[in-house]
């Protein structure tokens, strides 16, 4: 697998990050990531992380829309500081399941990745849109992939008045531009001692495409 065509960082535990409108090549389809979320999870032992994708779907689309088999998803993590991975875990399509590896250390860094077969950690169905969320528990891990409803909040109209010099600030509350719109998305939950001993990881999120 290799070319990183969108990308998403974070620093920290829990910071979010948002792209919605992104280059022609990549808007709309499924290198297309929107955000990524990293946040401990129920379970305070386990990390959570979720990489959601295809943006601004109506509720009409959100039926058609589908992950891509050759398009894999990969979380890269650096528990080091030197903003180079040191773990990845990588989801890619099969049939109707999304199948995940990791989390475990690349062979190469960058833009090109390999899937380690040998570190596979589990597979999920996929949800169906307007159906229940189906997961799946394996190796410690939990999983999901499918449609959600797109959780970032932001009031873009008003955002842009301020740009325009008409409004001073945001307005609480503000409206939501995002409500109503879906997107597909992907969530992995992993023990924290998978991750290292770090006090904290930078992360991030890439879209690989197969070549």
């Amino acid at each position: 697998m290799v070319l990183g065509l969108s990308l998403i960082a974070i620093s920290g535990l829990i910071l979010v990050a948002a792209d919605h409108v992104d280059a022609p090549s990549v808007t709309g389809n499924a290198a297309d990531i929107t955000d990524m979320y990293t946040f401990q999870g129920q379970e305070t032992n386990n990390l959570v992380f979720a990489v959601n994708t295809q943006g601004l779907l109506s509720p009409n689309a959100t039926a058609a829309a589908a992950f891509n088999e050759n398009v894999m998803i990969e979380i890269n993590i650096d528990n080091t500081g030197d903003n180079v991975e040191d773990l990845v875990i990588q989801a890619i399509k099969k049939g109707d399941k999304m199948y995940f590896f990791g989390p475990y250390a690349p062979s190469a860094t960058g833009t090109s990745s390999t899937i380690k077969t040998s570190a596979a950690s589990g597979s999920v169905a996929i949800s169906k849109y307007g159906a229940a969320a189906v997961t799946s528990t394996e190796n410690g891990m939990k999983f999901f992939a499918g449609p959600r409803d797109d959780p970032f909040f932001f009031d873009l109209g008003q955002f842009q008045a301020i740009l325009g010099g008409t409004a001073t600030g945001f307005n609480n509350p503000g409206v939501d531009t995002f409500a109503g719109s879906n997107v597909l998305s992907v969530v992995v939950e992993v023990p924290k001692a998978m991750l290292g001993t770090a006090a904290s990881l930078n992360v991030w999120a890439e879209t690989k495409k197969k070549q």
